[in-house]
């Protein structure tokens, strides 16, 4: 299976970079201690303490594993380089809700750089998806939990 290009933000690649190496060298350390920990409380056969912790542990390596994929296959986009002519990945796209007139703006970012409190909603989202490659006054319909929703594009900046 070929694996995904991420694109991110610096600031969104420095934050993968500094949880893979709190997981290598804080929380990697925590779970062999807890192995260690459980292991010395006697029989291995009937102790689910152990077994809790090997696999805590065996989780914990397969975080880490899929970490390092994600950052060895991680593309950081210039901005200065970035066609505001249409939504892509670092755009803020201020929309229209053709219904009720309400108006939000969004910036597209990646699935892990995602906070909606923040206005950052990911490429991957239903929104975000509708959005791409989109153009100023192109309308978009988009489904919503509360069902089909038309959104008109009124901006597209940095």
């Amino acid at each position: 299976m070929a694996q995904q290009l991420g694109y991110y933000t610096e600031e969104g690649l420095q934050k993968l970079k500094d949880e893979l190496h709190n997981l290598e060298s804080v929380e990697r350390k925590a779970a062999t201690n807890a192995v260690a920990e459980a292991r010395d409380k006697g029989d291995l056969s009937e102790n689910a303490e152990y077994d809790a912790a090997r696999e805590a542990q065996a989780l914990l390596e397969l975080k880490i594993g899929k970490l390092k994929e994600v950052i060895a296959n991680a593309r950081i986009v210039d901005e200065t380089k970035l066609d505001l002519s249409k939504a892509s990945i670092l755009t803020t796209v201020k929309i229209k809700n053709t219904k009720n007139n309400a108006t939000m703006k969004y910036t597209l970012v990646a699935e892990s750089e995602a906070d909606l409190k923040s206005g950052k909603i990911s490429v991957d989202s239903p929104i975000g998806k509708a959005l791409l490659g989109k153009k100023v006054k192109d309308k978009v319909d988009v489904t919503v939990p509360a069902g089909l929703v038309t959104f008109e594009i009124i901006e597209i900046s940095l």
